[in-house]
């Protein structure tokens, strides 16, 4: 296959929030797709598509965007994923691959496969890429560039499908890597559902204290407390079906953090600060090698400059999906 040449004709995209609206974007600046389709649950996000105009083709149902598509990417919500898996089927070519985004594969698959026909082809996939932004206005082409796109494909999935999947990540700038959905879900426990969880808390707990402190914890909020903020701020159906979804590997790793936390209590009360200083030096290490791996950045403000960051249109995302 040429370089330049599209990967698949006709990409059909469910869901127009952040990684549907950047795949869509992503898809068209890389000739990843001949033809982006996309359509979304909600009639004023679909408007606003057609106005943003980042799609080839705005369709008004899930069933009708996904004809003569040879890639169906369901970008939705885990929770309703069954739902729109039961919706596209009947209208589903003979051959066409069916893929998903969503950051939870256990579940997706039990949901998703009984009710795809036995004449396509399912590759679940999770891009680890994301912002605290949803909508449309949210997305941009160049999220996947140099992050991972994990790909949980059955055992018995085809070849030559599972590799065209890969080619069309790889196309958007994505490092590629394939595991089982059970791994898949043990590792997003630990890298970003508990931090999202420890995150959505501890703002909590902050905005409880909010009345003791007559609004200081916001008004002193210092960069640590800024950055829980931001992961906080993340879109708040997304999360909840993400952590209902991957109940059991989200328990395990929180038991495991409740522990931990349990230590450093100790180590605090009794002064022991040979503890906490050996504990500091390995995260820091961890840090320094997500920089070197090319994961972040150590410029300052971690390379975001609030200032310059757009503010997307507030819009009903029914169908937005994330990280």
């Amino acid at each position: 296959m040429p370089e330049d040449a599209p990967v698949f004709e006709r990409v059909a995209l469910i869901g127009a929030g952040l990684i549907g609206s950047s795949l869509a974007r992503a898809a068209r600046a890389t000739h990843a797709a001949k033809a982006v389709v996309v359509t979304d649950a909600s009639e004023t996000v679909r408007a606003r598509v057609r106005e943003l105009g980042f799609a080839d083709v705005v369709a008004t149902s899930a069933a009708e965007a996904v004809v003569g598509a040879d890639l169906v990417i369901v970008c939705v919500p885990v929770g309703v994923q069954g739902e729109v898996a039961a919706e596209i089927a009947p209208a589903l070519g003979t051959a066409a691959v069916v893929s998903d985004v969503g950051s939870v594969k256990g579940a997706v698959v039990r949901a998703m496969a009984p009710h795809l026909p036995a004449h396509v082809h399912f590759v679940p996939a999770h891009p680890v890429a994301g912002t605290e932004q949803s909508g449309p206005d949210a997305g941009f082409a160049t999220l996947f560039q140099n992050r991972w796109c994990i790909l949980t494909p059955p055992q018995d999935a085809d070849e030559a499908a599972v590799a065209k999947v890969r080619a069309f990540w790889e196309r958007l700038g994505s490092k590629v890597e394939i595991m089982t959905p059970e791994h898949h879900d043990l590792v997003l426990a630990i890298t970003s559902h508990l931090p999202h969880l420890i995150a959505y808390n501890i703002v909590g707990t902050a905005d409880d204290l909010q009345t003791v402190t007559e609004g200081e914890v916001i008004k002193f909020s210092a960069g640590g407390f800024r950055d829980f903020t931001r992961i906080a701020a993340s879109d708040p159906t997304m999360w909840r079906d993400v952590f209902l979804a991957n109940r059991d590997a989200v328990l395990e790793v929180l038991g495991r953090f409740t522990e931990d936390l349990a230590y450093l209590q100790r180590a605090i009360r009794w002064g022991e600060g040979d503890k906490l200083f050996d504990l500091f030096s390995r995260t820091r290490a961890i840090r320094r090698s997500i920089i070197e791996s090319g994961q972040e950045t150590a410029a300052p403000d971690f390379g975001r400059h609030a200032a310059a960051e757009s503010k997307p249109v507030p819009i009903p995302r029914p169908y937005g999906g994330g990280e």
